[in-house]
């Protein structure tokens, strides 16, 4: 028992450190304003989760989240940060608490489906909410402004709510497509080595 508690604190250190690498790595999508960027770290955090439980992958994700801000610092007063942990916790923790009930492949792509769509509804709403507005007064940058940006991409946006609709929401559901693909490819390869099995 306490081996496992051991290689768990380990294993979860790991997937925080290999996810706050990936965060680095971001791209942004041609559908929305340059300030959204796209990246995998998710990828991780999920993987963790399936093969650990929820709890450690809220835990790995939060590390995630505070590696990043040490890194990168912030522009938002924290703001942002416990925003995207909101947000990606709103895509692991249906995926593993379904997932955990039985450990099958159904399961497993019910869950990141049902994780997928409460990470869109969670990300719309907290973009709409806190996000926009926070980052309007931090840049400091006017929200005309910043729904000028989406205007830009697509002239349907003209307003707050067209901008979460057209831009924001598009871009968590492909990102949750995006990243459950992945761990779907992944996770059959890399849970034999995370339960300390190597023989297949």
């Amino acid at each position: 028992m306490k081996n496992r508690r051991i290689r768990n604190m380990v294993q979860i250190g790991m997937l925080a450190a290999v996810a706050t690498v990936l965060m680095l790595f971001e791209f942004p999508l041609w559908f929305a304003p340059s300030f959204y960027q796209l990246d995998f770290s998710e990828v991780a955090v999920l993987i963790g989760a399936f093969s650990m439980g929820p709890a450690a992958g809220v835990v790995i994700e939060a590390l995630k989240i505070l590696l990043n801000f040490l890194i990168n610092g912030t522009i938002t007063a924290g703001v942002g940060e416990l925003a995207n942990f909101i947000i990606g916790c709103g895509l692991i923790v249906p995926a593993a608490l379904i997932y955990k009930r039985h450990k099958t492949k159904k399961n497993a792509v019910l869950g990141m489906a049902v994780g997928t769509v409460a990470m869109t509804v969670v990300g719309s709403l907290i973009n709409y909410f806190v996000l926009l507005p926070v980052y309007s007064a931090a840049l400091p940058l006017p929200m005309d402004a910043l729904i000028g940006m989406g205007t830009k991409i697509n002239p349907a946006i003209d307003g707050l709510w067209t901008f979460v609709l057209f831009a924001v929401a598009p871009f968590n559901l492909l990102k949750g497509v995006l990243v459950s693909l992945l761990t779907l490819l992944l996770y059959k390869h890399i849970s034999p080595l995370l339960k300390g099995r190597t023989n297949h």
